[in-house]
């Protein structure tokens, strides 16, 4: 597993050389979004398919 440094260093590496600090900022940003859903994979904290349908209906109005 791979330090929270090399992460960035292997992020930085990726990013065109022309990248603003609003660039690295969402990939970033990004990078520790999916870290996190990786973590409630692991800890199954999930929800299935129907669980998340009952959920969308509330916000979109069904």
């Amino acid at each position: 597993m791979q330090t929270a440094k090399q992460e960035v260093e292997e992020l930085l590496k990726q990013l065109p050389d022309d990248s603003t600090h609003e660039d690295i900022q969402y990939h970033l940003y990004v990078l520790e979004k999916i870290r996190k859903g990786q973590d409630d994979i692991n800890q199954g904290r999930t929800s299935g398919h129907s669980e998340a349908k009952e959920r969308l209906k509330k916000w979109l109005g069904h």
